[in-house]
């Protein structure tokens, strides 16, 4: 699954990504690493950003970009 479909409050494992080069080495940077373990703290309404806690920070991603994000439930 991918991390849009992932509920509020919830903690999942980073499996890989879908995308170019670029997009894996600026997530990975951001700590979106396989095996890390990520939290949906919470998703804006009508298709906003998505909130994601990741190796204790709190970042912002938009919908395009979380869509490519591939991940399971721990």
């Amino acid at each position: 699954m991918n991390l849009l479909e992932v509920k509020n409050g919830k903690w999942v494992r980073v499996l890989n990504f879908r995308g170019g080069s670029g997009m894996q080495r600026r997530l990975s940077q951001l700590g979106f690493l396989p095996g890390n373990e990520v939290r949906i703290v919470r998703s804006a309404p009508f298709h906003g950003p998505l909130l994601i806690e990741v190796e204790g920070r709190e970042i912002v991603l938009g919908r395009g970009i979380a869509s490519h994000i591939l991940v399971e439930y721990k």
